[in-house]
Parts: structure tokens; C-alpha cells; sequence
């Protein structure tokens, strides 16, 4: 099948501007635009670089429409792996925490998958913990820094605590594509000098919250594990590491004894 003669012109001046998937977004795009004019707009903004999902409003993640928006960290299809993880310790009348949580992609994951877990979520961004809200209506989310966010009725409960941290090396933030460093907030993406320096401070924050046996889990590039498995081995977890090549995606899991 063809494309229509609007969504060819669509799909010829997202591939000039070097979009990979032109054929895919310049169909999402034509669906969203109500008119000719929206739909010019949207393709200009998108060649500027503006990311497709905030012009669509939404993203795709494990199966469901998530809202997302300006100021917030776009969920990333390799975090599907660190949704599985989690959806995989979590259990019915279980806590789990989405910390770093953005827009709720994780927790949003482990509720549509284990129903019945006691789900808190929490960000430092209010934009993030805006639409986390609209995206997790079953959760309570918290916003604030890391552990401050959470209610201390929390503390020694915990059963999964999955953190979306940051663990972009500060070096390699100007390296990355423009729709991410120019549309998203540094804060969700940069990870101090090695990547590693938000994933040390949960992973030193978590024990007093983790229920016996619970587990901390985070995100981080190949490069990363052996660091990061010092670490939480430092903390006085148990460490493991997950990896599935076709997400191109790493996860390390530290569990308590």
C-alpha cells in the first residue's frame, strides 16, 4: 500500500531531516492533525526537532498509551526491560516504588500487569509528577527528591523499588540527539561524571526502606555494570544483572537479604 499524496510530502521531509522512521511518524502525525494547517505545524515543530511524542501527546510503553508532555523524560522502549523486572517481583498486596519515575512508565507497567500492588510513585519535577498522575490514577505520587518524596510509612515495606535513574555521563549529554538534549530536562538525563552518581544515592538511601528480601532495580549502559554492581554491593545488596540484546537494554537488580 502506498501513501497518500499529504502523507508522502510528510514522510519526504521527515526523512530530509534525518528521521529515522519517517514512514512511521508521518503517519502518526497525519492521524493527529485535525487539519492541513495543524499538520503543517506539527512537521515543522518535528523537524525542528521537537520529540514526536510530545507533538502526539502520548507515547507507547508495554502495551499502553501513556500521556506525556514539555519538561518530562520520554520513556524509552529499552525500559521496557525494567518494567518486566519489576513486574516480575512484584505480587498482589506487595509494595512497589517508581522512583525517578517521570511520567509513570514503570509503575504504569507493574499496576496493568500485577493488580492489587500498593503502587507510590515520585519525581523532582513537577511537570513529570503531572502527567504521572494522569497516567498512574491508582497510585499515590509523591514529588520531591528520591526518598523525601516518599511517605515514611513506607520505610521497611518495600517491596520493589524500580528507579528510572539518570546515567547519562555528563561528558556524553552534548553527544546526545537533539530532541533529547534540547527537549528534555538535563536533570532526567545527565548522571554525573560516570553516569552512576544518582543510581549510588538510591542505592544508599534504599535499604532502610526495602521489605525483607525486596529489591532495588535501575537502568544502566553495558559500560556501567561493573561500577554499578560495586555499588550495590557497597550498599549491602545482593546483585544481579539482567540484559536482552534485542532492547539493547541493562538492568541491575540488588536485593536485600
Amino acid at each position: 500500500m502506498t501513501a497518500d499524496p499529504t502523507e508522502s510530502t510528510v514522510v519526504a521531509r521527515l526523512r530530509a531531516a534525518g528521521c529515522v522512521f519517517a514512514e512511521d511518524e508521518a503517519r502518526l502525525l497525519v492521524a493527529a492533525a485535525a487539519s492541513g494547517a495543524e499538520l503543517e505545524d506539527l512537521v515543522d515543530r518535528r523537524v525542528e526537532g521537537e520529540p514526536l511524542e510530545h507533538l502526539l501527546g502520548w507515547v507507547g510503553f508495554c502495551g499502553l498509551r501513556l500521556a506525556v508532555g514539555p519538561g518530562a523524560f520520554v520513556p524509552r522502549q529499552r525500559t521496557a526491560l525494567l518494567a518486566r523486572q519489576a513486574v516480575s517481583l512484584a505480587r498482589p498486596g506487595g509494595v512497589v516504588v517508581d522512583l525517578c519515575c517521570g511520567v509513570g512508565a514503570v509503575g504504569a507497567a507493574v499496576i496493568a500487569s500485577v493488580p492489587g500492588t500498593e503502587l507510590h510513585a515520585a519525581d523532582i519535577s513537577p511537570e513529570a509528577v503531572a502527567l504521572a498522575r494522569r497516567n498512574l490514577p491508582d497510585a499515590e505520587v509523591h514529588q520531591g527528591d528520591l526518598f523525601d518524596a516518599l511517605p515514611a510509612r513506607l520505610r521497611g515495606r518495600v517491596d520493589v523499588l524500580a528507579a528510572n535513574v539518570p546515567y547519562v555521563p555528563s561528558g556524553a549529554v552534548a553527544l546526545m540527539p537533539p530532541e533529547a538534549r534540547d527537549h528534555e530536562p538535563r536533570a532526567a538525563l545527565d548522571g554525573g561524571a560516570d553516569g552512576l552518581d544518582v543510581a549510588r544515592r538510591v542505592l544508599a538511601g534504599a535499604p532502610p526502606w526495602l521489605a525483607p528480601a525486596g529489591s532495588v532495580l535501575f537502568e544502566v549502559a553495558e559500560e556501567q555494570v561493573p561500577a554499578a554492581v560495586d555499588a550495590v554491593t557497597a550498599a549491602g545488596l545482593r546483585a544481579r544483572v539482567v540484559a536482552d540484546d534485542e532492547l539493547g537494554a541493562t538492568v541491575v537488580v540488588g536485593t536485600s537479604a
